[in-house]
């Protein structure tokens, strides 16, 4: 029987086991979004994953969407990443970027001046950002143009390539959580009448097109996704994912994509299963819970629901989670009062065993 605990091979990258971190905003960036050297232990705390991905890292300077997390467009930013990668590697683990492009959830008083966020279509999103100035409504984003969309999916490619020079080992594109990709194939935040809106075939055009440029920039192999089909947050609208889904990951798995990675939102284990069965190469789950996922999730890997489990608010609170894992505990709880920014406090002073 495998289990979590057995090694994996991730389409010729080779993982310890097949437990991975999630990807959490932590908002601990220094000026110009670039990765500080706590950021650089605080990772490699969590080196013992089979996987590591890390917060969500904007493309661009206008795909931020929250105060103070790290980019890959500039090489600053490039530079500081090269820490952390060479510090988890120095631990013996594994690494990829996930490119997070928030679309429009943002504010225009976390952009380069001139800046405001963009979307699909002219339509806000309901709800507030927190901010340096406190909390603020988010704003009707401009929509994206053809030039425009082109532009961006050249933007993703650029930070793909970005994360390989700073010694990434792939990147993971963020499709899930109503941010810009999840936002074109959502109809409720994607109006469009081109040939990026309407249909199912139009609407998964742009994530499919990123996946394509990512692959030609970095290869196949070392590129991933991760969608959360039906999920509401940051007002998005899905009210029917199946078909949707079911057709972009037909798309995903033609490219070959290293892995496919499923944050599940409600009773959606059956589409889970389908999406599984339509993928050829490694799937990772991060499974609905009520509360922050546990150790009864390992069962997951072992009745082959999954090839890999991600763990979130655990793992942030647990820096030698698997060694816990497969002790039993004990468990240190997470403290959602230094979940985002701040300095050590919450971030690297978790005990470990």
């Amino acid at each position: 029987m495998t289990t979590a605990f057995d090694p994996i091979d991730l389409s010729g990258t080779p993982l310890a086991n097949r437990i991975a971190l999630a990807p959490m905003t932590r908002s601990r960036a220094g000026a110009g979004g670039v990765p500080t050297d706590l950021t650089a232990e605080y990772y490699a705390q969590r080196a013992s994953a089979g996987l590591l991905v890390t917060e969500g890292v904007q493309p661009s300077p206008v795909g931020q969407g929250y105060p103070d997390t790290p980019g890959l467009h500039s090489a600053e930013q490039v530079a500081g990443w090269r820490k952390v990668t060479d510090a988890v590697h120095a631990k013996g683990g594994r690494i990829f970027a996930q490119l997070m492009h928030t679309g429009r959830v943002g504010h225009p008083v976390l952009l380069p001046d001139g800046l405001v966020p963009v979307g699909p279509s002219p339509i806000a999103a309901a709800g507030q950002v927190y901010t340096h100035e406190g909390p603020k409504d988010f704003v009707t984003p401009r929509e994206l143009t053809g030039d425009d969309v082109r532009a961006t999916v050249a933007e993703f490619a650029a930070a793909a390539r970005h994360a390989i020079e700073a010694g990434f080992d792939g990147v993971e594109l963020h499709g899930a959580n109503g941010y810009l990709i999840h936002q074109f194939l959502a109809p409720g935040s994607n109006r469009r009448t081109d040939a990026y809106g309407g249909s199912v075939e139009n609407r998964i055009r742009f994530a499919v097109e990123v996946a394509e440029a990512v692959v030609a920039e970095i290869g196949a192999a070392r590129t991933g996704i991760r969608l959360s089909p039906g999920n509401p947050l940051n007002d998005i609208h899905e009210p029917d994912p199946d078909e949707t889904y079911l057709a972009l990951v037909e798309k995903l798995d033609a490219l070959d994509l290293a892995y496919l990675h499923v944050m599940e939102v409600g009773p959606i284990r059956e589409l889970t299963t389908a999406l599984r069965k339509g993928f050829r190469n490694a799937f990772v789950l991060n499974p609905a819970t009520e509360g922050p996922t546990g150790p009864e999730a390992l069962a997951l890997v072992e009745d082959g629901t999954t090839d890999i489990v991600s763990y979130g608010a655990l793992f942030l609170a647990n820096p030698d989670l698997p060694a816990r894992l497969r002790a039993g505990g004990p468990f240190n709880e997470p403290d959602r009062a230094t979940f985002y920014g701040g300095g050590a406090q919450g971030y690297t002073d978790y005990p470990t065993l």
